[in-house]
């Protein structure tokens, strides 16, 4: 789902992740190659790394019922994407289904 809200200087997207496309590396910080929506729409990680950043649209998944607002983290230099809740027992994209 991607919504859309206004505030006095900027127009910001919000846009619901439901899926992933992973690549085949194991490490959690290097797995997420794609994301995407119900709806079709796919964005690969490095574009949502540069929205996210530049404060232009916010992602986020659903767990539990609950938002999960996705943000931008560094291992070893490496920027990758993770939900502000993953607490490193479980991480909220990557148990995401693949998208098709």
């Amino acid at each position: 789902m991607r919504a859309q809200y206004e505030t006095a200087e900027d127009t910001t997207a919000d846009w619901q992740i439901t899926c992933i496309n992973k690549t085949d590396r194991t490490s959690p910080h290097k797995r997420i190659r794609r994301v995407g929506g119900s709806n079709g729409w796919r964005k690969p990680t490095d574009e949502v790394i540069r929205l996210i950043e530049a404060h232009s649209d916010t992602f986020w998944v659903s767990v539990g019922g609950n938002r999960a607002d996705v943000v931008v983290d560094s291992h070893s230099g490496r920027k990758y994407i993770r939900t502000e809740r993953d607490d490193g027992r479980q991480n909220d994209l990557l148990a995401l289904a693949e998208c098709s």
